[in-house]
């Protein structure tokens, strides 16, 4: 459980908070009853499930009825705001909306902005991050909260994304890089590992006209909401996959993919190496891996273990771009 997490549970078992018929958004398993969980990526989605939650991946915006509303924050500001905007939408009136977040995220700053926009909250501080919570008015989230509810237009204004999202509002430099050594010549049934929301997918389908079929998979349920907008290809599917965990839906003649990037514990495979070992599996004999990899991670022992060959194809000391053959 996060300190948040903690922190929320202190406040129920403190008597700060009473129990009421709540929802739970960016829900982790805390020690609450009769929650309706909504939790979008696909690793912490199966750990509530399987530790028999009621979990979903989004909860219906047409309003709920809850209440009481509960959001555990995280470090990015306006997904935090969209998600108290929902919240809002989905209490009773008269309900209580709770939020919970760790101080190095910036709870602190957010308490202020929601106390502001509401009239004011009533706050606790516990395990270095706070919770503060307040009853639902007459009074409105405003417009801004309530716009970031919904898909934005990023880049060039052809692409839609939402907040919380890697590289949510703008073409990551990575994936720019990326997409300027992918060749068009690719053929056969490819796969987008780690998708987000769709900029090397919707690429490789314009350029190599040789693909038969193209699977578009991501653990973050939101990051596929946007993909699926933003491509409209019928050689595309949308898949939500936990690759460390879940098996892919296919064999591939190739994988692209800009992994995660997260360190992890010294003695623990790092999401990008497990990406690059789930990537090893669904390729078929001789198939590729085109991967772009802030240059300083370690990665070249995994591709030895894994993959027949490698190469650079660029690398601009920030940036590698590597192609591998199974």
């Amino acid at each position: 459980m996060s300190q948040a997490g903690r922190a929320l549970a202190h406040a129920f078992d403190t008597g700060a908070l009473a129990h009421r018929r709540a929802f739970l958004l960016r829900a982790e398993p805390v020690a609450l009853r009769d929650v309706d969980a909504e939790q979008s990526l696909r690793p912490e989605f199966l750990r509530l499930q399987r530790a028999r939650w009621n979990v979903v991946a989004r909860l219906g915006n047409d309003g709920g009825g809850y209440e009481q509303g509960l959001v555990l924050l995280t470090k990015h500001k306006e997904e935090n705001f969209a998600n108290i905007a929902r919240a809002w939408k989905l209490l009773a009136p008269g309900g209580v909306l709770a939020c919970a977040g760790a101080n190095d995220d910036g709870a602190a700053s957010l308490e202020k902005n929601v106390a502001k926009a509401f009239g004011g909250v009533t706050q606790l501080s516990k395990f270095h991050s706070r919770v503060f919570w307040f009853t639902k008015t007459d009074r409105e989230p405003p417009d801004y909260w309530r716009r970031l509810t919904s898909l934005q237009a990023v880049g060039d204004g052809t692409w839609l994304s939402q907040p919380g999202l890697f590289s949510w509002d703008r073409i990551d430099d990575g994936s720019a890089l990326l997409v300027q050594h992918l060749p068009s010549d690719l053929t056969g049934t490819v796969a987008d590992f780690g998708c987000g929301w769709g900029f090397l997918t919707r690429h490789l389908l314009a350029q190599a006209h040789g693909i038969v079929h193209i699977d578009c998979i991501d653990a973050e349920h939101r990051a596929l909401e946007a993909a699926e907008a933003n491509i409209t290809d019928p050689r595309a599917t949308f898949h939500w996959l936990d690759l460390t965990t879940e098996p892919a839906p296919a064999s591939y003649d190739a994988i692209v993919c800009n992994p995660p990037f997260h360190s992890g514990r010294a003695a623990t495979p790092s999401l990008g190496q497990q990406m690059i070992e789930a990537a090893t599996r669904a390729l078929k004999p001789g198939g590729q891996l085109f991967m772009v990899a802030n240059r300083g991670l370690p990665y070249e022992p995994t591709l030895k273990a894994n993959f027949t060959s490698f190469e650079t194809l660029a690398d601009n000391n920030k940036f590698r771009i590597t192609r591998a053959v199974r």
